[in-house]
C-alpha cells in the first residue's frame, strides 16, 4: 500500500469513529433531558393527585350541624320531609305528638332527630311533679356519641301568637345561662302536664307541637318515683318514629 493510501485510510477511520461517538453522546444527553422532564411531570402529577385526595377526604368528612348552617339546612330538610306526626314509644304506652308547621325550624329539627334515631338512645329523664316531663337526654355514652355526630348547635326562637304552655303542649328546653336570645337546645323537649298549664313559661320557649293522643301515658310517667334531682329511679326509655 502506498503512503498516500495509508494516510487516506487512517483519516477515514478517524472520521467514522468520531461521528459514531458524537451521535451516541447526543443521544445520551437527549435521554437525560427527557428523563428529567419525565420526573418533573410525574412530580406534578403526584402533587396534583395528592391535592385531589385531600379534596376527596374533605368532601367525605361527615356533615355536622352548626349555628352557621342550621337555618339553610333545616329549611331545605323541612321541604323534603314535611311530616308532622311523631310517635314516642315507652313501656307505659305511646304518645302521639302533632308538630306545628308555624315553627318550621323546630319541626324540621325534631323530624331530623327522630330519623337519625337520636331519641332511641335517650330517656324521659326528668319528672317535675305536677309541672312537666322532660325527654331527650340520658347518661348513656351512645347518646353522647350521637350528639357528637349530629353537631353542636342551638335553634333560634320561633314565637307564634296564640300558642301557650297549656296542658299537652310540647316545647324545646333551653339554657338559662348566657342565652340572651332564648335559643332552644335542639335535643331536649318537654311536655306540660299541669292541669292549668304553665303560663309563666310563655315567651320563654318555642312551643312546636302538642300531644294529640296518649296524655294518659304522659300522666303515668309523671307519677313514677324520682330521686332528689327529679330523675326517675327506673329509666324510661324512648323509641321515636315518624308517622305521617
Amino acid at each position: 500500500m502506498s503512503l498516500t493510501k495509508s494516510i487516506l485510510c487512517f483519516c477515514i477511520a478517524i472520521i467514522i469513529f468520531s461521528n459514531c461517538e458524537d451521535t451516541h453522546s447526543k443521544k445520551n444527553k437527549q435521554n437525560a433531558k427527557t428523563n428529567i422532564d419525565s420526573v418533573f411531570v410525574n412530580k406534578k402529577e403526584t402533587k396534583g393527585s395528592s391535592t385531589i385526595q385531600k379534596d376527596k377526604i374533605l368532601e367525605e368528612e361527615p356533615f355536622k350541624l352548626t349555628n352557621d348552617n342550621l337555618r339553610e339546612f333545616m329549611t331545605q330538610y323541612g321541604k323534603d320531609n314535611p311530616e308532622t306526626l311523631v310517635k314516642i314509644n315507652t313501656r307505659y304506652g305511646d304518645i302521639h305528638i302533632k308538630l306545628y308547621t308555624e315553627t318550621p325550624v323546630h319541626r324540621a329539627n325534631f323530624i331530623y332527630l327522630v330519623k337519625q334515631k337520636y331519641f332511641d338512645e335517650t330517656f324521659f329523664y326528668r319528672v317535675a311533679k305536677g309541672f312537666v316531663i322532660q325527654g331527650g337526654n340520658s347518661d348513656r355514652q351512645q347518646m353522647a356519641n350521637k350528639r357528637f355526630e349530629i353537631g353542636d348547635y342551638t335553634i333560634p326562637q320561633e314565637p307564634v301568637n296564640g300558642l301557650k304552655h297549656v296542658r299537652g303542649a310540647v316545647a324545646l328546653s333551653k339554657q338559662w345561662v348566657d342565652n340572651p336570645s332564648n335559643r332552644s337546645t335542639p335535643f331536649e323537649f318537654f311536655i306540660v302536664i299541669a292541669k292549668k298549664g304553665a303560663a309563666h313559661l310563655d315567651g320563654e320557649h318555642t312551643i312546636f307541637g302538642k300531644v294529640v293522643k296518649g296524655m294518659e301515658v304522659v300522666d303515668k310517667i309523671s307519677n313514677v318515683p324520682v330521686d332528689a334531682s327529679e330523675w326517675p329511679k327506673e329509666n324510661i326509655f324512648i323509641k321515636a318514629e315518624v308517622m305521617e
